[in-house]
């Protein structure tokens, strides 16, 4: 009778489990292709018109859309392979690992380039034109790229401190993560060192962009509406900000808790983890920028309605 009972309450727990993957899949599954549709065309959107493609704030944009398109369409993989119960070998892990942190870091790097374009509009607005010119823009969306390049050069080269030789195969134990992947004796302290210099680099150069268009906008005398506006896209760009460096911070809250909780609780805590920080920052950019800006938002919903329309045409 024990042990009968013991079979019973093995197989309601593994039901119970099994509903709970079927239902995170879904949802993440359906979440995610939702807005990979909407953020390929709000990308299509920005390179369909001259305006946006010689105006620096949709330039930026044009670049943490791209991130974050890319950042989604791999988190979605890797959450498959883990759902489907597929082991990865390091080399081919590493390398979606690897672009999957180039991304990542490449978002919130551009939100604190759009945050000073703003601020330098508002409070430079004589010296906005020679300052904030396309070449610049350009200019420094690759040094952006150059700089998580290097940081992802460095977190290879710690990887290779891992004695991969004494392996018996380069089949992985566990599935693919980035958390999988920090085996150096000193990655993970680098990763954390890395995460808290950028949390507090970008968290200090918005806010200060936040503050100094906020005295701006309560000194200027004349067009004041512009300030405000600025000081509203700026705030939106701080929450944005915040959404996407909690996916920076996503391993080094992973790693404690894996080690404090048990195996089925720890598995719901990251699927849900992994919906609240991975899958909805990257989300929000194109309903944050795309539905705000008057002039994005009719070419954008002309361009869904239009895609809509030709998707249901070819099905019929």
């Amino acid at each position: 009778m024990s042990s009968v009972s013991r079979s019973n309450v093995s197989v309601e727990l593994q039901y119970q489990e099994f509903v709970e993957v079927v239902t995170s899949f879904t949802l993440c599954t359906i979440i995610s292709c939702v807005f990979l549709f909407i953020n390929g065309t709000m990308l299509f959107t920005l390179r369909s018109k001259s305006v946006f493609r010689e105006t620096c704030r949709y330039i930026l944009l044009f670049n943490l859309l791209l991130a974050d398109t890319v950042q989604l369409s791999l988190s979605m993989a890797l959450f498959l392979l883990v759902v489907c119960r597929i082991k990865l070998t390091y080399p081919l892990c590493g390398s979606m690992t690897s672009l999957s942190n180039l991304t990542n870091v490449i978002s919130p790097l551009t939100l604190m380039m759009m945050s000073l374009e703003r601020c330098v509009a508002v409070c430079l607005p004589l010296r906005h034109a020679v300052i904030i010119t396309i070449a610049n823009i350009r200019m420094a969306i690759v040094a952006l790229w150059v700089l998580s390049s290097l940081h992802n050069f460095t977190r290879i080269a710690l990887l290779l401190d891992f004695p991969f030789e004494d392996l018996e195969t380069l089949q992985m134990e566990s599935f693919c993560s980035d958390f999988a992947m920090l085996l150096g004796p000193n990655s993970k302290d680098y990763d954390n060192a890395f995460t808290g210099f950028l949390f507090v680099s970008a968290g200090l150069i918005v806010i200060s962009s936040y503050v100094c268009v906020i005295i701006a906008a309560r000194s200027a005398s004349e067009d004041k509406s512009s300030a405000l506006k600025a000081r509203n896209t700026l705030l939106l760009h701080l929450v944005q900000m915040c959404l996407s460096l909690s996916s920076t911070v996503y391993n080094p809250i992973i790693g404690p808790i894996s080690k404090i909780i048990a195996r089925v609780e720890f598995n719901r805590l990251q699927r849900f983890l992994y919906i609240v920080i991975i899958i909805s920052p990257r989300c929000l950019s194109s309903l944050i920028y795309g539905l705000r800006d008057q002039t994005i938002r009719p070419v954008l919903l002309q361009n869904l309605c239009c895609r809509v329309k030709d998707v249901s045409a070819r099905r019929c």
